[in-house]
């Protein structure tokens, strides 16, 4: 049978024969072409492409933030917003003498945990593999996580970080921004953490307006109505 999962664009043919064309897929002869840009699935005697937007295709060195969502005796899963889950070998965190036996994986990470890592091997056939060896990675243990659109976080980052910095600024918030679009956001005030929010959603909202700099440095400047 072919690859269960791999990436394609439209007009790639993901497999031939008595296969049923179900989600994002036309028959043509005896072909199944994809109409869009995803991961394809077989399964059983049916084939579908899962869409990818609004979803995040990781990229090497790539900071990203994550939820643990499993584990294994030898690494952790992590929803990483994209149709790929990020895989953690269990090695990153406890070292190279790492012992399947003396260690226990939910002493370090558990189900539910927020994790900012970085993307450090992907090539589309695989889910990517990721770290958190690097300094100011691992396990996020304030904050709160705001969801934005991957496509979005140019925007909110800014010419030479100018937005985040004016964002941080404003409330006195400390603000991680992952490339997959999720951006944990922490501050010793409520009201600072309430406005930084307010002005990461902005940015998702309103990306496409020319004077949004203008806008957030209003609603920052102003009191807070909420």
């Amino acid at each position: 049978m072919a690859d269960k999962r791999k990436y394609v664009i439209p007009g790639d043919v993901i497999t031939s024969g008595p296969f049923r064309p179900e989600q994002n897929v036309v028959l043509e002869g005896n072909n199944i072409i994809s109409t869009s840009v995803g991961i394809s699935e077989i399964y059983e005697d049916s084939v579908k492409v899962i869409p990818l937007t609004g979803k995040y295709i990781p990229k090497i060195n790539d900071l990203v933030i994550g939820k643990v969502i499993s584990h294994t005796s030898l690494s952790w899963e992590l929803d990483v917003n994209s149709c790929y889950v990020g895989f953690l070998p269990a090695q990153d965190v406890f070292g190279r003498d790492f012992s399947t036996h003396a260690d226990e994986l939910s002493s370090k990470l558990k189900t539910g945990d927020l994790v900012a890592a970085r993307i450090a091997n992907f090539d589309r056939t695989r889910d990517p593999l990721i770290t958190i060896s690097d300094r100011d990675l691992g396990k996020i243990d304030d904050g709160i996580l705001v969801k934005i659109s991957p496509s979005k976080v140019p925007r909110l980052i800014g010419k030479k970080g100018s937005m985040i910095q004016m964002i941080e600024m404003g409330t006195n918030a400390a603000i991680t921004i992952g490339q997959n679009g999720w951006v944990v956001i922490s501050c010793e005030t409520e009201e600072g953490l309430s406005k930084a929010k307010k002005a990461v959603e902005m940015v998702n909202e309103k990306a496409h307006i020319a004077n949004l700099t203008d806008l957030i440095k209003e609603m920052l400047d102003g009191k807070d109505e909420s």
